[in-house]
């Protein structure tokens, strides 16, 4: 039987158009999907055999459909009138993979809720246009994040109709549609006209997740201040293995294969001849005395696309990226490709002609990536699935969580005695956990310690202090992977999973330097008191019989993320300046002396 009739099937996973396709019968092969991590004992970030059941009622008889199909295949002198019903046969057995709840070809969505409450819409920051099985944690967040709500941290009008206007948008103009072949096809001829009104901004993300989740919502934000689709580059599935799809009926996902003609994304670097900073150094890009930035050639020859290079190492070139003079150049440009492992919004702050726009947007200017984030991230049902287990399990009925947060950069064989000590210290000294004494058992204190470490040892030895009845809901830690594994889906499913367990925390004690513990305290709206630390490149602390820092810790002014590598470039004075004192609301990070973080002008 072949598919002559060419039935194809429109379909949307988690509201994104996916290309039609068209079921040849009897072979059926299922879309792949990231390996499964195994299941570790204390935390599961994977479907249990039971959910699957529950979810796939017809798993076992579609597959002994399909074995009966095939059988029946083979059998010798079947009469054209069995035709129709193996047909009849081989739909129903797709319809029951289809209609699954958590299969991979869920394709068709229920339809979009019309009970949900201003709660769930985080007031109106999230659309009420997905279905709620298809990504349960975009509605159910805000119930795990009762104790904090806080009225005035409520989402501007201004801001929600930016970004219903950039939903629009990025349907209009994202994969499957005509103007993103238009603009395709422009990237591939090597033209630097754009092809039709839709322009684009890819973001290539790298290292750990806290980091590229911090400069994928850096990416967003540049977007919807320049009115461009935002596609976000995937590395072996990692987006879409941990993120729901945040735009209703289309994708962010930049397509993969041949379908795009730019390979190899992440080889992008600060020696790519195509980036804005090596474009200005090879005259390609002039600035002329009157301090606009035009192409040399008139933009005759102008390429298909520039690549701005924003991570750390970036030189000073690049960093002019943030001066207006090249925003209004960049503008004109179909085509952005922007790599970062930073956050870069108190940057974007800084740059002269974006001011106006960001103050309207978020009138609370240090609550930016709070709703950033709750916007954009919405963990798949898996990781959901094991984020709400566990918090009814462990954190669930207790007056108080407290989060504590330890991150060691240095690579040290064994742990290290100083930073439990440093430890101990903060929570001690800011009386965030009961002093122990002889009457603790007794008065115990209403509350639970949520441990997130590579390492057990640390949550052992605060287990040993605080738990045996001491604290009412004992210590906890949801795994101990020993390492970080950069590019490994697993590790960061039980990542995110243990970012989302500690913004649900009441208090939070976190690690400077460490982007995990800024996307947790931006989640949950939580400013941390924050340890210092010494960063990852640094060989000046690494003794083992370290001193605790006076004080051990310290309180952020600000739930804002550190943007670790800011330009001090005054693009109008053409000095460096003192970039912390350019404006009141921009002052320089607790933990990162160089770096700078968007706070209130009051804090």
């Amino acid at each position: 039987v072949s598919c002559t009739s060419s039935h194809k099937y429109a379909h949307s996973r988690g509201g994104a158009q996916l290309p039609h396709i068209c079921f040849p019968p009897f072979i059926i092969h299922p879309r792949k999907s990231a390996k499964r991590p195994r299941p570790e004992a204390s935390m599961d970030v994977e479907r249990s055999s039971s959910d699957a059941a529950r979810d796939t009622p017809s798993s076992s008889s579609s597959q002994a459909g399909l074995e009966t199909v095939e059988r029946r295949r083979r059998l010798p002198g079947r009469p054209k009138s069995f035709v129709p019903a193996v047909c009849i046969l081989a739909a129903t057995v797709l319809a029951a993979v289809v209609f699954s709840a958590d299969s991979p070809w869920s394709f068709v969505q229920d339809a979009p809720p019309s009970d949900l409450t201003a709660d769930q819409l985080l007031d109106g920051l999230l659309t009420a246009e997905f279905s709620k099985r298809s990504c349960r944690s975009r509605y159910e967040f805000a119930s795990y994040h009762e104790k904090k709500k806080n009225t005035s941290h409520k989402p501007s009008p201004y801001l929600l109709g930016k970004l219903r206007r950039h939903e629009a948008l990025q349907k209009r103009c994202g994969p499957g549609t005509a103007p993103y072949r238009a603009a395709v096809w422009q990237l591939k001829s090597g033209k630097g006209a754009a092809a039709t009104d839709c322009r684009y901004l890819v973001s290539i993300s790298y290292r750990g997740l806290g980091n590229r989740m911090l400069a994928t919502a850096s990416a967003f934000l540049y977007a919807v201040l320049t009115d461009r689709v935002l596609l976000v580059h995937q590395y072996k599935h990692d987006v879409s293995a941990l993120f729901c799809e945040p735009f209703p009926g289309t994708t962010w996902l930049l397509p993969s294969g041949w379908s795009f003609p730019l390979g190899h994304l992440r080889d992008y670097g600060i020696g790519s001849k195509e980036s804005l900073g090596n474009m200005l150094k090879a005259n390609v890009i002039s600035v002329g005395g009157d301090g606009n930035a035009s192409w040399s050639d008139g933009g005759d020859h102008r390429p298909p696309f520039v690549y701005l290079h924003l991570e750390g190492g970036y030189d000073f070139h690049d960093k002019l990226f943030y001066c207006d003079e090249h925003q209004r150049l960049l503008h004109g440009a179909p085509w952005l490709l922007m790599k970062t492992d930073s956050y870069l919004v108190p940057g974007l702050f800084l740059v002269p002609s974006f001011q106006d726009e960001l103050g309207k947007m978020f009138p609370e200017k240090d609550m930016a990536f709070y709703h950033l984030g709750r916007y954009l991230f919405h963990p798949v049902n898996d990781v959901w699935r094991a984020v709400t287990s566990y918090y009814r399990t462990n954190l669930a009925g207790v007056g108080q969580r407290v989060g504590i947060q330890i991150r060691v950069f240095q690579k040290k064989p064994t742990p290290l005695q100083y930073i439990l000590d440093q430890v101990l210290s903060c929570v001690r000294r800011e009386k965030l956990l009961p002093e122990i004494t002889s009457s603790s058992m007794i008065n115990a204190s209403d509350q639970v310690i949520l441990v997130t470490s590579l390492s057990a040892w640390y949550y052992e030895r605060i287990r040993e202090e605080y738990g045996g009845g001491r604290i009412t809901g004992g210590v906890h830690q949801p795994s101990h992977e020993g390492r970080q594994k950069w590019g490994d889906t697993s590790h960061d499913r039980r990542a995110l999973s243990e970012m989302y367990l500690l913004s649900t925390c009441d208090m939070l004690v976190t690690t400077g330097f460490s982007t995990f513990g800024y996307v947790a305290q931006g989640l949950g709206g939580i400013r941390p008191w924050i340890m210092p630390s010494t960063p990852i490149w640094s060989e000046s602390d690494m003794a083992e019989t370290k001193e605790v820092p006076e004080p051990p810790c310290v309180r952020a002014m600000s739930v804002e993320p550190c943007f670790h590598s800011p330009s001090y470039y005054d693009c109008t004075a053409r000095r460096d300046v003192d970039v912390g004192k350019v404006v009141p609301y921009v002052r320089h990070c607790e933990d990162v002396s160089w770096g700078i973080k968007i706070a209130n002008q009051s804090s």
